[in-house]
């Protein structure tokens, strides 16, 4: 069979968010590119389009109008207080300082410009366990979430003036960077859809192909952070079936240097998607904060008690140090309507609608459709009407006899007791709570001082919970054009990395850990790095 051949330009490899930022800037400037993605049209957008749609920002009006004191400088410190950067990390550390710096000119306005608009209270996620993460609030969720966002970005791509110079190749798959003299010259492999070669003639490449986090849980586990110890026996996939590290594979044999891979953002309440549409599929739940978060024995999670929105990678290292590496949050369907959510655009119908009335609705009485979806569709969700049945009824989804139904009742006791003493609260997960419930856009989506077993909430849930991929931290070393570079620190002539694929950006701008909404937010930020550079305006 012939080999399909083209020109362009730039190649751009990979159709996610960082793809199609980077693609929309350079058409702009009058050049011919050529995107080239794995997956179907139909998905165009990549992993963007399924997140929750929270991008970190700086300064802005929204924060502003909230009373938030923001500025690059404390947010500089809150950044290099969670990544715990190495002195090595030179060009991690000089991408996270520009990102403090830029985020208004480079995404928020950028954004807006595009017709991205943002709910009007600011989240505050991060915000540090044991020393300060976010000192303020700086998530800023995206109306229409994930969704939203990629859906205002393909339109302003498909419908410019500039489209006519725009070739979008999909269910292609890159299995050669061609390269001459040591510079870019393009790249080639096969249309999966028909099983045909092509080949494009380009100057400039741009990977955009995402990270190593869902493809391909062997190398993940490779990869795996070591002082962790053995990767859980079960993981679930947050992340894209074809982030699968491959193109940094590519890049690798001509010199790029790739780091960081093992530094990875897991998060701990990943449970089986009710209709999984790839290997080991799941959803990231985000943890309800009046939840007892327990061990496979039934054993509540400590000293420090497991609660969400102060520290990420505590909760998945702390499960980690478990015998077996999974755990357990129990809770009734009072909490479960409250405060049960899923990270992600697909069970936020209100937020991606954009549809104000409904997110009130949804914050003021809870979302009972999606705990009836998830208690009657997901596996890891068992419900009982008194904690002895609920103890066997985990048993029997695990296939063992592993919780103690006298220990799980003697955490559960305990904890509502110290509820029921009203103000004196003794106990650091109601303390906590307490101090989520200042501000208010936490109040409403938190109960106040709900206790685990009572007769006016039931009936109780006990919700399994694995570990879930979500994102790779680390990647494709980039300088600040997002010019890929060599192990020798210099530039490889006509190459580039974007988005997840370069870390974020330098290889690994998060260090060990993100402040979160930084995601979304670097991928716009490299994307339009690159393409001033190739413009030659950077």
């Amino acid at each position: 069979m012939a080999v399909k051949k083209y020109k362009a330009d730039v190649v751009i490899v990979g159709g996610g968010i960082a793809g199609i930022v980077t693609a929309m800037d350079l058409l702009e400037a009058g050049l011919h590119v050529i995107l080239v993605d794995r997956d179907k049209q139909e998905n165009f957008g990549g992993l963007a389009k399924e997140s929750f749609g929270g991008v970190f920002m700086v300064g802005t009006k929204h924060q502003k109008r909230n009373k938030i004191q923001d500025s690059p400088e404390l947010a500089w410190e809150d950044w290099k207080r969670t990544a715990q950067f190495s002195p090595k990390d030179i060009w991690p550390q000089q991408w996270a300082k520009f990102y403090v710096e830029n985020s208004i000119e480079y995404i928020y306005e950028y954004m807006l410009s595009k017709g991205i608009r943002f709910f009007p209270v600011v989240h505050w996620p991060e915000r540090g366990l044991f020393r300060p993460g976010n000192s303020v609030p700086r998530f800023h969720m995206a109306m229409g979430t994930g969704e939203g966002i990629i859906r205002h970005l393909t339109e302003n791509l498909l419908n410019s003036e500039y489209t006519k110079n725009l070739t979008l190749l999909f269910e292609h798959r890159v299995t050669r960077l061609l390269v001459k003299n040591r510079a870019a010259q393009g790249i080639a492999g096969k249309n999966e859809a028909d099983n045909s070669a092509f080949e494009i003639d380009a100057p400039v490449v741009v990977i955009a192909s995402g990270g190593i986090c869902g493809g391909d849980l062997k190398k993940l586990r490779r990869n795996w952070y070591k002082p962790w110890g053995k990767p859980p026996e079960v993981i679930l996939n947050g992340s894209h079936q074809f982030a699968d590290g491959s193109l940094h594979d590519l890049v690798s044999r001509y010199g790029a240097k790739i780091t960081h891979l093992d530094k990875q953002w897991n998060y701990a309440a990943g449970v089986h998607h009710p209709k999984p549409r790839r290997d080991n599929h799941g959803l990231s739940l985000v943890p309800p904060k009046s939840a007892l978060w327990v061990n496979y024995r039934g054993e509540r999670i400590g000293p420090m008690p497991l609660i969400t929105q102060f520290d990420t990678r505590f909760l998945v290292e702390q499960i980690c140090k478990q015998k077996k590496k999974y755990s357990w949050q129990i809770l009734n369907r009072k909490i479960a309507v409250k405060e049960l959510a899923v990270s992600g655009s697909e069970h936020n119908e209100a937020f991606q609608e954009g549809n104000y009335l409904k997110i009130v609705k949804t914050v003021l009485l809870g979302n009972p459709k999606l705990v009836n979806y998830l208690t009657e569709n997901c596996i890891d969700f068992v419900t009982a009407n008194s904690v002895r049945e609920l103890a066997e009824k985990m048993n029997q989804l695990t296939g063992t006899k592993d919780v103690d139904a006298d220990l799980l009742e003697k955490e559960i006791r305990e904890y509502d007791a110290n509820i029921e003493r009203g103000k004196f609260y003794n106990d650091e997960q109601l303390r906590r709570i307490r101090y989520l419930r200042e501000y208010r856009g936490d109040r409403l989506r938190t109960c106040n001082m709900q206790k685990i077993v009572d007769k006016k909430a039931m009936p109780l849930i006990a919700i399994r919970e694995f570990i879930l991929s979500r994102k790779s931290l680390g990647g494709i070393q980039t300088d600040l054009e997002s010019r890929i570079l060599s192990a020798t620190g210099k530039p490889i002539s006509g190459f580039y990395a974007v988005g997840e694929a370069a870390g974020f950006g330098g290889g690994g701008i998060h260090g060990i850990g993100s402040l979160e909404g930084t995601f979304l937010g670097s991928c716009v930020l490299t994307a339009r790095r690159a393409a001033k550079s190739i413009r030659g305006q950077a």
